[in-house]
């Protein structure tokens, strides 16, 4: 048998089973019957076609972001962000956008295991309760549990409990995103461990040492906020610059970019300190970026006080303390820079908890009983500590996860776990604010909780959940009586945040350090690892949502890739899918490339998250493995031993394999100085005025008009929206080959464009979203033959599904290619998880044109509701998915016939255009034409 054939039919089987299309078995064919079948009891509070929210949290690296869960009739169907939540202010992610589809995976472990044997969960806590007199023999030694980082009080009381009872036991952490550089050189600049919370809004300049505080962290939807809170160009723009080697979020919307290999970078930042008297500097040595520096010193020196500096997770401990030194320096404490007490709850000071440290116990046959909570040592474990064989030999051990994965195959027990939406537990931000996390549904795959393994092994396992929650807050909030406290606790419920739980600000004092000598050149090629834009570590492996949703820069699907510069690209003699053989450490992977121009020369980025062999049928055996190069001493980069080209091509599936506009003004750019010459730059071309005339016939919109701007200043490329639209609107997932014919769904999407450089600038990234635009005079409203996309009176282009009949002539007529047809029936009859569609939303059969619909579903169900209060739609009431999930308020949307809606305001603005205007469409999506801050010649003397 063909094994790799019948691998990759089983991924198409699965990812049947994924899609939220409930789709017919062919084109014409009717959908299949469904009983319809009453609540013989129905429950509180349950209306059908009225969703409920509830708010809870999501947890990513164990930090958690306020989300409010649309929930209808009991299935937890979408997420939006929690305005009264600090991390999210209303806004999301794609990770927490995608939470809802980790709920629903059919892959998910249903059973517990012992060994490979199916058992019960009665039976683990058999074995547990007959082994707990033992370990308390001995104290717990050679006891251990591993954990990945803790921010929940709750877990911390049950760890503590264990500690008591186990005093000799060892508590060690595991995160694979989380370097010790940051904390290392917190120690090094203060004397202590400290978390640093970044403030942009309060910042006029922002300097950045390979750190992209946009993406990937716990922190990054509020900081995406604060960002683009000063980065309007008619209220003023804060100063962006960025030393980047791969292409990030923050380098992409910085005013300056240069890229430089992690050693320049460095030196770089130990240049900049020197000039303000911190640091003995580094030599001046012909490197690209010098007149970069003397640009970001002058702008320093000019703004300090307002001044921001970040080194990235991958920076080394010595320029996180000259960064934590130069904000002191420059005045920024308690300003742009706030210090707290650590979030993420670790063992004791001084104690080592480093998986490393684990490891050598292991090693030394010093442990014999291992709890393992979440995360994938196994697999995501540095190479070096060969976790996977040191895990195997441990006597006993259990692990608790939600798939059947790399390290629960060599655990002796494997426990499901529950979902964060189906337990109760609690968790912080990265402020330290702490929110309640709420169970939406029953364990769907009868998963079980951290908190109730934990209390079997201190003799607590009677203690539900909640009850313990309940009472653990109820003595940390101290109410006077229970009437006091449950008015508390309903509120804390209601709003999904404890009031007053955020750290306080420290007074923290500068230590005497030395940060020693700058790095030396670096002698050949280096390898950085980096978290993959959509799988991360690999914990979203297996989610079709983030598989195929395109990466911000490559525009890659379902594969990961050794990225460099195209310099680079030449000097090897390879084109994108080239495959190369990477040599380090004694290891070798074979990965094939993608050339990113923004990409710094000397390095190549080798994505994390992929190679999995046990994450589940839609991730496994899905690119390669880079943890199979990654090593404990250097976990963010190391020397490649060899590269070299082995002969063969990949076919990858990219969404966008052009990078520049090729001579027409898709996205408007122009610098601070010409805006405030011209503000009305955007629309000056003579080729871009609409003429006046038009053979399609006039409409008239008495009563809504709809309408959407999306501000180019703002959007970073995040994708939120993208993830956001495909919850929304059942979206389905295709698959790597169909990606490949150009045959994704999704209804929005980023372009994304590269502007090289020129003698005055550096190398630029724009993003662009791209839905619907909704024309007034619609080209693909003619060519329908059959009156399936028409204009209602609302002045929304529909699209009919059951009048399409599938001759795509609408899709060749639309000069913005928005429109997907179905060429498939990606949903037939085998089971799949149903509970995750979105009611509200039509489910497209084969055969139909489909395409963003400006979120009809909201607007009719906004407009109900105003009418059953008797008053017209307010400003602000409907919200379309992609708008909600946007972290930097990018998207508005509203009447254009309400003339103080925000929506027309935007459209009122000088840097107001549209796409393609000369098409005479009359789009009703428009945008704001980009600035850029750049300094000017005057500004860098």
């Amino acid at each position: 048998m063909d094994t790799a054939r019948d691998a990759e039919l089983s991924r198409r089987q699965f990812l049947k089973l994924l899609t939220a299309s409930t789709l017919a078995q062919a084109g014409c064919a009717r959908a299949p019957a469904e009983k319809i079948v009453p609540y013989v009891r129905a429950p509180e509070y349950a209306l059908p076609g009225e969703p409920v929210f509830y708010a809870t949290a999501c947890a990513l690296s164990g930090y958690g972001m306020g989300v409010l869960v649309e929930s209808n009739e009991g299935r937890p169907s979408k997420v939006e962000g929690n305005p009264s939540h600090p991390a999210s202010l209303g806004a999301t992610d794609v990770f927490a956008q995608a939470a809802v589809l980790q709920l629903w995976d059919p892959a998910r472990s249903r059973n517990t295991l012992h060994g490979s044997q199916s058992s019960t969960w009665d039976a683990l806590l058999s074995e547990i309760i007959a082994r707990r007199s033992r370990w308390r023999e001995n104290a717990g030694a050679g006891f251990a549990l591993l954990t990945g980082n803790v921010t929940s009080d709750s877990m911390l009381a049950r760890i503590e409990r264990l500690r008591t009872d186990l005093p000799r036991m060892g508590w060690y952490v595991h995160d694979p995103l989380n370097g010790a550089g940051e904390r290392l050189g917190a120690r090094l600049a203060y004397g202590r461990d400290i978390d640093t919370v970044l403030r942009p809004a309060r910042a006029q300049v922002i300097v950045s040492f390979d750190a992209d505080f946009l993406s990937g962290s716990p922190a990054s939807v509020r900081y995406a906020r604060d960002f683009s809170a000063r980065r309007s160009p008619e209220r003023g723009m804060s100063r962006v610059y960025a030393f980047e080697s791969t292409p990030g979020l923050l380098g992409a919307a910085a005013d300056e970019r240069v890229a430089l290999t992690p050693p320049q970078i460095e030196r770089a930042a130990f240049r900049i300190a020197h000039a303000f008297g911190v640091g003995p500097g580094a030599p001046r040595t012909d490197e690209p970026g010098m007149r970069f520096e003397a640009a970001v010193t002058a702008d320093l020196k000019r703004h300090a006080g307002e001044c921001l500096l970040v080194a990235g997770e991958s920076a080394s401990p010595a320029v996180h303390a000259l960064v934590h030194a130069l904000n002191h320096h420059l005045g920024t404490a308690a300003r742009t820079v706030e210090h707290i007490d650590p979030v993420a709850l670790r063992p004791v000071a001084g104690e080592e908890h480093s998986i490393e440290r684990l490891a050598t116990r292991i090693d030394a046959h010093e442990i014999e009983a291992l709890i393992v909570i979440g995360g994938n040592p196994a697999y995501d474990a540095p190479a070096d500590l060969d976790f996977a064989r040191l895990l195997a030999q441990v006597p006993w051990s259990v692990r608790l996860g939600m798939h059947v994965d790399e390290t629960s195959r060599l655990c002796r027990w494997h426990a499901p776990s529950a979902h964060e939406f189906e337990t109760c537990s609690d968790v912080r931000a990265f402020d330290g604010t702490a929110s309640i996390v709420q169970p939406l549904t029953r364990p769907l795959y009868g998963g079980h909780s951290a908190l109730a393994l934990l209390g079997a092994f201190c003799a607590e396992a009677a203690t539900e959940d909640y009850a313990f929650v309940r009472d653990r807050w109820s003595r940390a909030l101290g109410a006077n009586s229970a009437g006091a406290f449950e008015q508390a606790w309903d509120g804390i419920l209601r709003e999904g945040a404890v009031g007053g739980t955020a750290r306080t600000p420290l007074d923290v004092r500068l230590a005497d350090f030395d940060p020693g000598a700058a790095p030396m050149p670096a002698e050949g090629p280096l390898l950085l690892f980096r978290a993959d834009a959509a799988v991360r570590a690999g914990e979203f492996a297996n989610n079709g949502w983030l598989q195929e949703l395109p990466r911000p820069f490559s525009k890659l699907t379902w594969n990961n890739a050794a990225c460099l510069s195209p310099s680079m690209a030449r000097d090897l003699g390879v084109v994108n899918g080239s495959e190369l053989a990477i040599s380090a450490g004694g290891q070798d992977v074979r990965a094939p490339v993608w050339i990113l121009e923004e990409h710094a020369d000397g390095c190549v980025t080798l994505p994390l998250g992929y190679g999995r062999s046990a994450a589940g049928p839609v991730g496994d055996g899905v690119g390669f493995d880079a943890y199979l190069l990654r090593r404990s001493a250097s976990p963010w980069q190391c020397a490649a031993a060899s590269i070299a080209p082995t002969g063969a091509i990949h076919q990858l599936a990219s969404t966008q394999l052009h990078t520049r506009m090729h001579g027409r003004a898709l996205v408007r750019a122009a610098s601070a100085a010409e805006f405030a010459r011209n503000p009305g730059f955007a629309t000056d071309e003579r080729r871009e005025r609409v003429p006046e005339e038009s053979l399609y016939p006039e409409r008239a919109h008495d009563g809504y008009r709809w309408g959407m701007s999306i501000n180019l200043n703002a959007c970073i490329g995040c994708n939120a929206c993208i993830v956001a639209c495909q919850a929304e609107n059942n979206s389905p997932v295709v698959g790597e080959e169909q990606v490949r014919l150009g045959r994704e769904m999704h209804w929005l999407r980023v372009d994304r464009y590269y502007e090289p450089p020129t003698a005055e600038t550096t190398a630029r990234t724009h993003f662009q979203p791209v839905p619907c635009m909704h024309c007034e005079h619609a080209p693909c409203e003619e060519v329908c033959p059959v009156g399936a996309t028409l204009h209602d009176s609302q002045g929304l282009n529909l699209q009919v599904y059951n009048r399409c009949v599938g001759t795509r002539f609408c899709s060749q007529n639309c000069p913005y290619k928005v429109r997907r047809f179905n060429f498939l029936d990606y949903g037939d009859a085998a089971p799949r998880p149903a509970g995750l569609e979105n009611p509200e939303v039509t489910v497209r059969e084969r055969g139909v044109m489909e395409k963003c619909t400006y979120c009809l579903q909201r607007i009719t169900r906004a407009r109900i509701e105003s009418e059953r209060l008797g008053r017209k739609l307010q400003d602000g009431e409907v919200v379309t998915a992609c708008q909600a999930a946007c972290p930097t308020q990018a998207i508005v949307f509203g009447d254009l016939n309400d003339a103080d809606a925000e929506v027309t305001r935007a459209k009122q603005s000088p840097r107001n255009y549209a796409l393609l205007a000369e098409l005479n469409t009359r789009p009703r999506t428009t945008y704001l034409a980009r600035v850029i801050n750049r300094p000017e010649p005057d500004e860098e003397s």
